[in-house]
């Protein structure tokens, strides 16, 4: 596979979007997270819908994901303000 064929495949397996937020650095870092912990929850989901999770460790591997997304947006000292 020649590089540019592995990029077009990346960018369709793991799709990133703009950010239009306020730019900084850790900003743009929770971003990153942000949208990792969706393409997670996204094959969660289909792995519990085509029953190869049940719908208990479906439940519990997003819980596990959100709570190291809460972890990370605490570490990178972000606030709702």
């Amino acid at each position: 596979m020649t590089e540019s064929n592995r990029i077009i495949k990346d960018n369709f397996s793991y799709p990133r979007s703009r950010y239009y937020g306020q730019v900084k650095p850790e900003n743009l870092v929770f971003n990153a997270n942000l949208q990792e912990f969706s393409q997670k929850v996204s094959y969660v989901c289909c792995l519990e819908t085509n029953g190869k999770l049940s719908s208990e460790e479906a439940y519990q591997e997003i819980e596990k994901m959100w709570e190291q997304l809460k972890k990370s947006k605490q570490e990178l000292g972000i606030t709702n303000s």
